[in-house]
């Protein structure tokens, strides 16, 4: 059983880890110019919304009255952030899972690939084995002309003067959008955090791999050589993996059979800093 001796122990570890956790997530929201108002009211919206939809008492209805009492905001400050809860966002044109499914598939998929498996420029005006069949492929119901232009957009592709498109980054990693980089800032870090939160609560095989290489002494020049090594291994892994969990996905293989509907994949990440600057109290430089 836990003491509160325990749980204030507790408590602390968590407090002092999520200042870590906040330092870069804060770094970014004041360079695009997010105040600290404006955080804390995205805050507020997600207690309010855990607290009713994964915190009640077991057999019992959720009730604001409970959100307020665990969250230690006012009934009337969880009814209000409850109900802009329930006005949805607009969707986006493309979401971030569909054009990265077709950047993937035009990597490796034989029917779309060059004479040595590299993908190829794929025609506009072939239904049967150009980009449109590419995207039909695999994304479905998007129109082909919309998913180009989103690939466009973040500099994954581009239209060639004869008017084929031409794959210019073997992942959907976008170049030049602000907005779509910042994507990546929920998805990314939430599928970590969760991870992290799943092997809090579970061992042995119920946990979720999670593991990293780190020394804390190189050198600058053999730091940016590793970068390169990395990004090339970690590239090579992940299209084999794509290739495997492809196959699983029904939404890639109608045939596929099973139970039940899951978010399924793995994430790789390089991580550099400067230890004298953190040795000095400064963080991130």
């Amino acid at each position: 059983m836990t003491t509160s001796r325990d749980e204030h122990t507790l408590q602390a570890a968590l407090r002092a880890n999520l200042r870590q956790v906040l330092r870069p997530l804060v770094r970014i929201l004041l360079r695009n110019g997010v105040d600290c108002g404006s955080f804390e009211e995205e805050v507020r919206h997600v207690y309010a919304r855990l607290a009713m939809t994964e915190f009640s008492l077991e057999g019992r209805k959720p009730t604001v009255s409970r959100a307020a009492t665990i969250t230690g905001l006012s009934r009337k400050e969880v009814a209000r952030l409850l109900q802009q809860a329930d006005q949805p966002d607009a969707p986006e044109p493309v979401s971030q899972n569909r054009a990265a499914s077709v950047v993937a598939g035009w990597v490796r998929d034989p029917d779309f690939q060059d004479g040595r498996g590299e993908p190829r420029p794929l025609s506009m005006d072939d239904p049967g084995g150009g980009f449109p069949a590419l995207v039909k492929r695999y994304s479905r119901d998007v129109p082909a002309t919309t998913v180009l232009d989103e690939l466009v957009r973040v500099g994954a592709a581009e239209r060639l003067p004869d008017g084929r498109a031409r794959l210019l980054s073997r992942s959907y990693v976008p170049t030049r959008d602000d907005a779509a980089k910042l994507q990546f800032l929920g998805t990314d870090a939430r599928h970590l955090i969760e991870t992290i939160a799943h092997n809090l609560s579970h061992s042995g095989s119920e946990a979720r791999y999670q593991r990293k290489v780190l020394y804390d002494d190189v050198p600058d020049e053999l730091a940016e050589r590793f970068r390169h090594l990395a990004a090339e291994r970690c590239q090579a892994l992940l299209e084999e993996l794509d290739q495997v969990l492809s196959q699983y996905d029904r939404g890639v293989n109608p045939d596929v059979v099973g139970s039940g509907r899951r978010i399924t994949g793995v994430g790789m990440f390089y991580f550099e800093e400067d230890a004298e600057a953190i040795d000095r109290g400064d963080g991130e430089t």
